[in-house]
């Protein structure tokens, strides 16, 4: 970051000396009388003024521009030029996302997948300085997205997401088993994983508690999201007239999220809307914060030479029309 500043700012009041000479030019201009007494300016009406007449003005501007100009000088402008050093004790984060035919239910908005990608977008955006990665689960599960600080490649990857890429069913074990690998080894002060699913574990040869105790041993937190409305919701239906959305029960395994990140030493969310998936984020956002040092360091270089050359400049203009062209103008 760049800046002008000045090493002297209090001589700066000197420039309310410029006004001040203006005027007092202007009135002593006004109060000046003839130095030869005439019965009439009728011999002089043809008379216009000269040149020389206007540049004994023009000397008085090129004083005060000067004047002004040194006082710059010596108030000593200064271009300042900062830089940051950032060193960051950062957090490691793998987003854990259930994909399964379910999360297209329609009691979000468009749908519970595409909701829960848009919070997981901006959760990503707003965490610079952290190394996040991506794993997604229905019937199975596989890594979307390594650890990476890269998160125009991650938010990508994010976008890129669809509900059928892998067989469906719910493994939310097997799911944050794979997150768990992904991240047992890394070095960071703060190891964390966020799992969000709808539904009740089906699928998948890792019981979530076996994942649960995996992930407690490596020190890793585990924030747990259940994502669905309660009661009944619209979820997508295969029938022979194609594809229908028909109301059914609500149906997620609360009690093993729960343990889940008790076990870890995290916290379980319900998230029943947009608006309360947007909030379960920004709580785990303030939770875990990265904590960074920011080095500033500081570089001046003065800069009063150029004010300076121009003030002498124009006092040597001045100086010399006086001897010269207006030599005998007073």
């Amino acid at each position: 970051m760049t800046g002008i500043s000045f090493a002297n700012p209090s001589y700066l009041w000197l420039l309310v000396l410029v006004p001040g000479m203006i005027t007092f030019y202007v009135l002593r201009q006004q109060k000046t009388s003839a130095a030869l007494q005439m019965p009439g300016l009728k011999p002089f009406e043809k008379t216009g003024s000269t040149f020389r007449n206007y540049l004994r003005h023009i000397l008085f501007a090129l004083r005060a521009a000067a004047i002004a100009l040194l006082i710059i000088v010596i108030a000593r402008p200064q271009k300042t030029d900062k830089f940051q050093n950032v060193t960051t004790e950062g957090i490691d984060i793998i987003l854990t996302l259930d994909i399964s035919g379910s999360m297209l239910a329609r009691d979000f908005k468009p749908d519970r997948l595409e909701a829960s990608k848009n919070v997981a977008t901006e959760f990503i955006s707003g965490r610079p300085y952290d190394r996040l990665g991506l794993v997604v689960f229905s019937g199975e599960s596989f890594t979307q997205c390594p650890l990476t600080t890269d998160h125009a490649v991650l938010i990508n990857l994010m976008h890129e997401l669809q509900s059928g890429m892998i067989e469906d069913g719910t493994a939310i074990g097997n799911g944050l088993a794979t997150a768990v690998n992904r991240i047992k080894d890394s070095e960071a002060k703060s190891k964390v994983i966020i799992l969000l699913t709808d539904g009740v574990n089906n699928r998948g040869e890792i019981a979530p508690s076996t994942a649960a105790d995996i992930a407690k041993t490596y020190g890793i937190r585990v924030y747990t999201i259940g994502v669905g409305s309660q009661g009944m919701a619209p979820y997508p239906r295969q029938t022979p007239y194609g594809v229908q959305y028909l109301n059914m029960p609500v149906e997620i395994d609360e009690a093993i999220l729960k343990d889940i990140a008790s076990k870890t030493g995290g916290r379980y969310f319900r998230a029943t809307d947009n608006d309360k998936l947007l909030q379960v984020y920004a709580e785990i956002d303030k939770m875990e914060k990265s904590k960074i040092d920011v080095r500033q360091f500081t570089r001046k270089e003065e800069k009063y030479l150029f004010p300076g050359l121009i003030a002498f400049i124009l006092l040597a203009l001045e100086i010399l029309s006086r001897i010269t062209i207006n030599k005998n103008i007073t």
